[in-house]
C-alpha cells in the first residue's frame, strides 16, 4: 500500500514538473524575442549605463594604418614625356591609439564629442623603415603648377624663378618618416613669410603631419535614448549639418554615422552610411554576404561600383565633379584647391585608362577592396578594412620650367589601409554575452517545453494503465464469484435426496 502512494505522489511530481517546464518553454518562445530586442535598445545606445558605452568612449580593437608608397622608377623619363613607372613599397605599419574627450552630452538627445588619434611605428609588421628613401613627385611645385595653368605667364615666368633659387624640382626624393610627418621645406616658409593666409601649412609639410596627436572635428550624434531610431546618426559636424565642398546639395550633405558604431537589426536591405573627414563626404556601403568572424555571424559590407564613378556615368555623384574619369574623385576643393584625387587602391573599380597610363599598377578585388564586417543584432563592427589611394594630377604647364615636357596624367602617390578586428578579451566577452548566451537560451526554450510535454505525458500513461489494472481486476473478481455460485449449486443438487416414490416405482421395474 505505501509503494502505490509513494508511486503515486511521485508521478504528481513529475507532472508538475513538466507543467512548469512546458509553461516556461511557451513563455520564453513567446517573450524572449522582445527581451532580447529590448537588451540591445539598451544597451546600444550612447549612455553611461549602457554596456557599450565603454567600447564606445575606448575601442578596445586595435586599430592599424599601413601605408604603401608609389616609388617612380623614371622622373627623368617622365619630364621627358614618357609614361610614368611606379613601383610599390611598403607597407609601413602605425598603430593607431583612439580615444574620445570633451563628451557632453546636450539636452536635444545628442553628444558631442573630439576623438584623438595618434600614431606609432610597428618595425615588426612593417616592410621596411621610415629611413627609407623615396621618390615622389614634389607635391607643392606640380601641385602648385596646375594650379597657376591658368594664372597670367608673368606670375608664372615669376613662380619658375622662385622654385629655382629655392633649389625646387618636380621629383624628390624624400625619406618614409619626412613623407609621413612633415619636413622643413623653403618654399612653406616664403609662402608664410610672404603670403600667410594663403598656405594653411606653418611649418613641416607631410602628408599625415596634420593626422599625429589630432582629432577629426567635434562630432554631434544622436544618443539613442529618447528616440532609438536616429541612435549613432550624425547630426552635426564642426556645428554643421552639412558641408560646402561640393556643388550640390545632396553631395553636402552629412549622413549616417561617426563610422564607429551602427543602428541594430540589421537585414540584407541594410546600408552602412558614415561621414569621413578624411574624405570630405559622405559614404555608402551595401551588403554583400553573410558570414562568420571568430564563430560570431556577421554581415559583410563593401563598396559600390558607384562610390567614386563619375556624375556621367552616376548622376548622383554630378556634385562631386569636374570628374576627369569615373573612378576617382576630385577632392581639390577640401584639400586647399590642390589637384588631389580619392579612389581605390591601383585604380581598381576605375576608368581602366587610368590604370593603363602608369606602368606598375595590378588592380585587383582581393587586395584593393574595402569592407566592413558587422555583427547584425547590434550594428558593431566586428572587423574591417578601409582602402583608399591618394593621387596628384600633373602635366606641362607653359612658363613653368620645372613641369618639363610632363604628359597629363594621375599619378598615384600612396594608398593606405586602416584595419581593425576586435579580438582578446573583448572578442570573449562579446562572443559569450551576445552569441553564446542567445543561442544556449533560444534552445533552452524548445528542451524546455519538449522536456515540459514528456513529463506530463508520465501521468497521463500512469493513470490509464492504472484504471486498466481495476478493470482486469473487476473482471476477474466478477467471473470468480458467478463460477463459485454455479459449483456451490451443483453440489448443493448433488447432497439433496431423492423422493421415497420415486425410488420404489424406480425398484419396481
Amino acid at each position: 500500500m505505501g509503494g502505490r502512494v509513494r508511486a503515486r505522489w511521485a508521478v504528481a511530481a513529475l507532472g508538475c514538473t513538466g507543467l512548469l517546464c512546458a509553461v516556461l518553454g511557451a513563455v520564453m518562445i513567446g517573450t524572449l524575442p522582445a527581451i532580447t530586442r529590448q537588451q540591445v535598445y539598451k544597451n546600444v545606445r550612447i549612455d553611461p549605463s549602457s554596456l557599450s558605452f565603454g567600447m564606445w568612449k575606448e575601442i578596445p580593437v586595435p586599430f592599424y594604418l599601413s601605408i604603401y608608397f608609389f616609388d617612380v622608377i623614371n622622373p627623368k623619363e617622365i619630364l621627358q614625356g614618357k609614361k610614368p613607372e611606379v613601383q610599390e613599397r611598403g607597407p609601413y605599419v602605425y598603430r593607431e591609439f583612439r580615444h574620445k574627450s570633451n563628451i557632453t552630452f546636450n539636452d536635444n538627445d545628442t553628444v558631442s564629442f573630439l576623438e584623438y588619434r595618434s600614431f606609432q611605428f610597428q618595425p615588426d609588421r612593417s616592410r621596411g623603415s621610415e629611413s627609407d628613401y623615396i621618390v615622389m613627385p614634389n607635391i607643392l611645385v606640380l601641385g602648385a603648377s596646375v594650379m597657376m595653368e591658368n594664372k597670367p605667364m608673368a606670375l608664372k615666368l615669376l613662380m619658375t624663378l622662385a622654385f629655382s633659387t629655392l633649389g625646387e624640382r618636380a621629383f624628390m626624393n624624400r625619406t618614409v618618416g619626412d613623407i609621413m610627418w612633415g619636413y622643413e621645406d623653403p618654399l612653406v616658409h616664403v609662402i608664410n613669410k610672404y603670403f600667410p593666409s594663403m598656405f594653411p601649412v606653418k611649418g613641416k609639410f607631410g602628408l599625415f603631419a596634420g593626422l599625429n596627436n589630432s582629432d577629426s572635428g567635434l562630432f554631434t550624434v544622436f544618443t539613442g535614448v529618447k528616440d532609438f531610431s536616429r541612435v549613432h546618426l550624425v547630426d552635426k559636424w564642426n556645428g554643421l549639418s552639412k558641408v560646402n565642398f561640393w556643388h550640390s546639395d545632396q553631395c553636402n550633405m552629412i549622413n549616417g554615422t561617426s563610422g564607429q558604431m551602427w543602428a541594430p537589426f540589421m537585414t540584407p536591405e541594410s546600408s552602412l552610411e558614415f561621414y569621413s573627414p578624411e574624405a570630405c563626404r559622405s559614404m555608402k556601403l551595401i551588403y554583400q554576404e553573410e558570414g562568420m568572424f571568430e564563430g560570431i555571424p556577421i554581415f559583410r559590407f563593401k563598396a559600390p561600383n558607384t562610390l567614386f564613378a563619375s556624375g556621367t556615368d552616376y548622376p548622383p555623384n554630378e556634385g562631386f565633379c569636374p570628374c576627369l574619369r569615373s573612378g576617382i574623385q576630385n577632392i581639390s576643393t577640401c584639400r586647399f584647391n590642390a589637384p588631389l584625387f580619392l579612389s581605390h587602391p591601383h585604380f581598381y573599380n576605375a576608368d581602366p585608362v587610368l590604370a593603363e597610363a602608369v606602368l606598375g599598377l595590378h588592380p585587383n578585388e582581393t587586395e584593393h577592396s574595402l569592407f566592413l564586417d558587422i555583427h547584425p543584432l547590434t550594428g558593431i563592427p566586428m572587423n574591417c578594412s578601409v582602402k583608399l589611394q591618394l593621387s596628384l594630377y600633373i602635366k606641362s604647364i607653359k612658363g613653368i620650367g620645372q613641369t618639363a615636357q610632363i604628359e597629363p596624367v594621375v599619378l598615384p602617390l600612396l594608398w593606405f589601409e586602416e584595419r581593425g578586428a576586435m579580438e582578446g578579451e573583448p572578442l570573449r566577452t562579446f562572443y559569450i554575452q551576445l552569441v553564446l548566451l542567445p543561442k544556449v537560451l533560444h534552445y533552452a526554450q524548445y528542451i524546455l517545453l519538449a522536456l515540459g510535454c514528456v513529463l506530463l505525458f508520465i501521468p497521463v500513461v500512469y493513470q490509464l494503465r492504472s484504471q486498466e489494472k481495476c478493470y482486469l481486476f473487476w473482471s476477474s473478481s466478477k467471473k470468480g464469484s458467478q463460477d463459485k455460485e454455479a459449483m456451490q449449486a451443483y453440489s448443493e443438487s448433488l447432497m439433496t435426496s431423492a423422493p421415497k416414490g420415486t425410488v420404489l416405482q424406480e425398484a419396481r421395474l
